[in-house]
């Protein structure tokens, strides 16, 4: 192969020659956009020669990913089995459990818990805002969503619905600033206030008394109080207690338990039925026929002769 540049004078002007041609094309190209188009026509002329250099680097690429994924995926299934077996025992108390818990609360007469129904939601997309913690989902309106409705994750409260279309719902984040929840103690029932700190890592629990029994990892679930959020679920758990000197109130942080920034798939909670309130003799009570007319017009709802 016969190389560009040589030693002796013939090949130094050549040399020279090459770099004005190709400054002059720099200068070209800067100042005028007509050499847009050549570089296009050049581009498509390239790309397959580019399509086929980099179908090794990509068939590499690919197989890496698919072991990757398969031993992923296999990890996976592992962890799977595990929490199926963990889950599996746990069931096998809490069937117990239940069962002892409706003796007890028939000794006290104690009304029972019912079941609270739910539908299943999923992400549709965050908000972009920095400083707002939204989030839509794939329920609206013609699923039964409503504004105020709790939303949850497998692992604990995620936040609740704030605006609501046909086919999709707004949910605010506990991590959001503006959001507020009463919780409990689960160990003591301590009932305090839940904020979000614009963080997903963590909330501030408001008006903690310096006296007050809470420790670091105690879990905090949601009281029921204000009959927005049903009693009894997971909502944090207690990172920091900090006491300062001659403060009336700790500063307490605590960490959310749902997967704020990964989980995809959510539950959407319902009112439970409510239940029969018993009279003073014990029995149930039951509305005469003049009487559910009566609470009917009240509300403005048709006779039932009058249905379709």
């Amino acid at each position: 192969m016969k190389p560009l540049f040589s030693h002796g004078p013939l090949p130094v002007y050549r040399m020279l020659l090459c770099a004005l041609a190709a400054s002059v094309l720099m200068f070209v190209d800067t100042r005028f956009t007509r050499m847009e188009a050549v570089r296009a026509q050049l581009s498509t002329l390239v790309a397959p020669i580019q399509w086929v250099v980099s179908v090794p680097s990509d068939v590499l690429n690919w197989g890496s990913l698919a072991l990757s994924d398969q031993r992923a995926l296999v990890d996976e299934n592992r962890r799977l089995r595990e929490q199926i077996l963990t889950l599996s025992h746990r069931v096998q108390r809490m069937a117990s459990l239940t069962a002892e818990n409706v003796r007890l609360r028939e000794l006290l007469a104690a009304a029972g818990q019912n079941d609270v129904p739910f539908i299943t939601g999923e992400l549709l997309s965050l908000d972009s805002d920095p400083f707002s913690y939204q989030m839509v989902i794939d329920r609206g309106r013609r699923n039964g969503a409503y504004v105020g409705q709790p939303v949850m994750d497998a692992s604990g409260l995620v936040g609740q619905v704030t605006a609501v279309s046909a086919y999709s719902s707004r949910v605010l984040l506990l991590a959001d600033a503006s959001h507020a929840l009463p919780v409990q103690v689960n160990r003591n029932g301590l009932r305090f206030i839940v904020q979000g700190t614009g963080n997903y890592q963590g909330l501030n629990v408001l008006h903690v008394p310096d006296t007050a029994d809470i420790r670091e990892g105690d879990l905090l679930v949601t009281s029921g109080l204000a009959g927005r959020f049903p009693a009894g679920y997971p909502v944090a758990r207690v990172a920091e207690v900090v006491h300062d000197p001659g403060q009336p109130f700790a500063r307490v942080t605590a960490t959310p338990v749902a997967q704020l920034q990964r989980s995809r798939h959510f539950m959407l909670l319902f009112p439970p039925p409510a239940a029969p309130v018993p009279d003073e003799d014990g029995w149930e009570l039951e509305l005469s026929v003049e009487a559910r007319e009566a609470a009917r017009r009240l509300v403005g709802l048709p006779d039932a002769e009058e249905e379709p």
